[in-house]
């Protein structure tokens, strides 16, 4: 089988060093992570616009927003001035109209938490509103909802389905690390894949398993 190299996106970026490390690596986009019920990676609205104005103009900036009010994401974003909102809860069909009115130069990702049938559903209903989808193990149903950073892996065959349903690029989340991304790629066949809690040692960016994850993809 002919091997492909998916887009990676390194999530829960915390700081300009670590944006540094990611790039270097290989990453095409970064993952910061504002305001969250739950979960690993959140930094201030304030380190989010600092670290996206630092990062090279070609790499993509993914602000992680809960909020799901359409004036209250529009005034995060143009705080932290990112390339990209990635939706880490539902929204309305009416709010996604809305901001692309108001935020036309933006790309907008939905989060699909993959749990049962019902996410393959959810997935085509949204395709019409969004440029991309990520695929991730949280559960908004909780009384403190996962929204993701759950550094657990889900029903591939489900996020396969959708990849191959579907005509937007998806990203491929939930507890990837070096071990089993080339098995997720062979599988799931998506055009990115998002990582956060596998390539990490007590918190921290390990750069060791960020070079055996990128040989393994490669």
């Amino acid at each position: 089988m002919r091997k492909y190299n998916p887009k990676v996106k390194i999530c829960c970026i915390l700081s300009k060093k670590e944006a540094d490390i990611a790039i270097k690596a290989g990453a095409s986009a970064l993952g910061l992570v504002s305001e969250m019920p739950s979960g690993p990676g959140i930094i201030s609205e304030e380190e989010i616009k600092d670290i996206a104005e630092y990062v090279p103009a070609h790499i993509d900036t993914f602000l992680l927003t809960s909020l799901r009010d359409a004036e209250a994401i529009i005034r995060q974003h143009k705080y932290c001035n990112t390339t990209t909102i990635q939706f880490v809860d539902s929204i309305k069909p009416n709010i996604y109209q809305f901001l692309r009115k108001k935020l036309p130069q933006i790309k907008f990702v939905q989060v699909i938490h993959v749990m049962n049938q019902n996410s393959i559903k959810e997935a085509l209903e949204i395709t019409s509103y969004v440029d991309a989808l990520l695929l991730d193990s949280g559960n908004p149903n909780l009384k403190t909802k996962k929204l993701g950073g759950t550094g657990r892996v889900h029903n591939w065959e489900l996020s396969r389905q959708i990849c191959e349903l579907v005509s937007l690029p998806v990203y491929l989340a939930g507890g990837l690390n070096p071990n089993n991304v080339r098995e997720a790629i062979n599988f799931v066949k998506p055009y990115g894949l998002d990582i956060c809690s596998g390539l990490r040692t007590n918190g921290k960016l390990d750069p060791v398993k960020i070079v055996t994850f990128f040989s393994n993809i490669n």
